[in-house]
C-alpha cells in the first residue's frame, strides 16, 4: 500500500504544462532543459513547478550533448555529437536556428558578452566560432599542434574578456583564443603540457584553467591572471606508482566541484576524489568513493558535492561534505545515473536516471526524493542559472 501511495504521489507531478501564451510575459529564471539522448530531443522544464513545459525534437545525435545559455536565459545552444549546433527558444518551445558545423563535436561555450558561440570538434578537429544571434560562421581555428598533428579539441570554456580556452588532445597543448579585438582571434599556445589532455574547466572567478591528463597521472594548471601565461603541472603521479585500473568512462572536468577553499577532482580510473587547495593547488586529501567518479558537482553554497560514477557503480550517488572531506550520504538512485543539476539556490537537485527513463528531484537537506518526471533516456540537465556563470 505504501508503495502504491508513493507511486501515486510521484504521478501527481505534472509531466506537461502549457507554455505561457504569446501575449503573457514570462521570465526564464526557472527554466532549463533535459537532454533526451537517444530521441534527439530536449525537454524544457520548469524548476519551480517541477514540470515539463514542452519537448523540442529534431536535434540530431545527442549521445554526448551539452548546452550553454544566452545571457538573458531565453536561448539554449545545444551541441550534438553529430556536429549539430542548435539554438533552442525556451519560451517558444521551438528551434530558432540550427546548423551542422562539423562531423563530430564534443561541446561548446558562449562568450562573456553573449555574442559568440564556440564549438569544440573531434572531426575535423579545431574550434569553430559562430554569431550567437544568427549562427553565421565567424572563425574556423584549425588545431595543428607543434608536432604537426591535427588534433581533437576538448575542455572548451569561456573566459572573461571575450576569450576561450581549450586543449588539443592529440598535440598535448592548451590554446587561448582571444576575440577582444574582433572576429579574428589572437591565439596563445602553451605546448608540451603532458600526454593526452582530455578535459578542462575554469574556476568560478575565471582565473584558473585546469586540464586533466589521460596519458599520465597529473593535472595542468594555468593562472590566467599572470603574464606571460604558463602551464604548470600539479598532482604529478597521483597514482603513486600503483597499477592503473581500467577506465570505464572518462571523468568530466567540466563537472568537478569548486567549493570554498577546495576543489574536488575525479581521479582517472580510481575510486576516489582528490581534494586540492584552491590557493596552493596542492593535494590536501582524498575521498574514497563508491566507484570511478564521473561528475562531482558542488551545491551552490559549496557545503556538499554530489558525485556519480562509471559502470558498474553507475546506480550510486555519494554526497560529500566539503569541510570534512567525507561521504555523509550514499544511496542507489537507479540504473545509469548520468547527470546532476542543482536549482539556482541549491535547495533541490535534479538527477537523470537514463535506464529508468526518468528525472528524479531530491531535497538537498533531507535527501528525500520529492518528485519524478518522465523522460526518454535522459542525460544532461542544464538550468538557465548557468547563464550568469563563467565557464557555464
Amino acid at each position: 500500500m505504501m508503495m502504491t501511495l508513493r507511486a501515486l504521489a510521484f504521478c501527481a507531478v505534472a509531466l506537461t504544462a502549457p507554455l505561457a501564451a504569446a501575449d503573457e510575459p514570462r521570465g526564464t529564471g526557472a527554466l532549463g532543459i533535459v537532454i533526451e539522448r537517444t530521441a534527439g530531443s530536449v525537454l524544457i522544464v520548469d524548476t519551480v513547478n517541477r514540470a515539463v513545459t514542452g519537448r523540442v525534437t529534431g536535434l540530431g545525435d545527442l549521445s554526448h550533448a551539452s548546452a550553454v545559455f544566452s545571457p538573458d536565459g531565453r536561448y539554449a545552444y545545444v551541441f550534438g555529437r553529430d556536429g549539430g549546433l542548435t539554438k533552442v527558444d525556451l519560451l517558444a518551445g521551438a528551434i530558432a536556428k540550427r546548423t551542422i558545423q562539423a562531423g563530430n563535436a564534443i561541446g561548446g561555450a558562449i562568450s562573456d558578452d553573449g555574442t559568440l558561440v564556440a564549438v569544440s570538434n573531434y572531426e575535423p578537429g579545431g574550434v569553430r566560432v559562430f554569431d550567437a544571434a544568427t549562427l553565421a560562421p565567424l572563425a574556423d581555428i584549425a588545431a595543428i599542434g607543434a608536432n604537426g598533428k591535427t588534433s581533437k579539441t576538448v575542455g572548451l570554456v569561456d573566459l572573461p574578456g571575450r576569450r576561450f580556452a581549450y586543449a588539443l588532445y592529440d598535440a598535448d597543448e592548451i590554446w587561448i583564443a582571444d576575440f577582444s579585438g574582433g572576429d579574428a582571434p589572437k591565439i596563445t599556445k602553451l605546448t608540451g603540457i603532458g600526454r593526452l589532455p582530455y578535459d578542462g574547466n575554469v574556476t568560478p572567478d575565471g582565473r584558473h584553467y585546469l586540464v586533466g591528463l589521460f596519458g599520465e597521472d597529473g593535472v595542468v594548471h594555468v593562472d590566467l591572471w599572470k603574464q606571460p601565461l604558463q602551464a604548470r603541472r600539479i598532482l604529478d603521479n597521483y597514482g603513486r606508482g600503483e597499477e592503473r585500473l581500467p577506465v570505464y568512462k572518462m571523468p568530466h572536468f567540466e563537472g568537478w566541484a569548486s567549493a570554498g577553499d577546495v576543489m574536488l577532482i575525479p581521479a582517472v580510473g580510481r575510486h576516489e576524489l582528490i581534494a586540492v587547495d584552491r590557493r596552493s593547488f596542492r593535494e590536501v586529501g582524498r575521498i574514497a568513493t563508491s566507484g570511478q567518479p564521473i561528475f562531482a558537482v558542488a551545491r551552490p553554497d559549496g557545503r556538499h558535492a554530489w558525485v556519480n560514477f562509471a559502470t558498474p557503480h553507475n546506480n550510486m550517488i555519494d554526497v560529500v561534505d566539503t569541510t570534512t572531506l567525507s561521504v555523509v550520504h550514499r544511496f542507489a538512485a537507479g540504473p545509469a545515473v548520468l547527470h546532476m543539476e542543482f536549482t539556482p539556490r541549491g535547495h533541490e537537485v535534479w538527477v537523470s536516471v537514463r535506464d529508468a527513463n526518468r528525472v528524479q528531484v531530491y531535497d538537498t537537506s533531507s535527501f528525500a526524493r520529492k518528485a519524478e518526471l518522465e523522460a526518454q533516456h535522459p542525460s544532461g540537465i542544464f538550468f538557465t542559472a548557468r547563464a550568469g556563470r563563467i565557464g557555464q
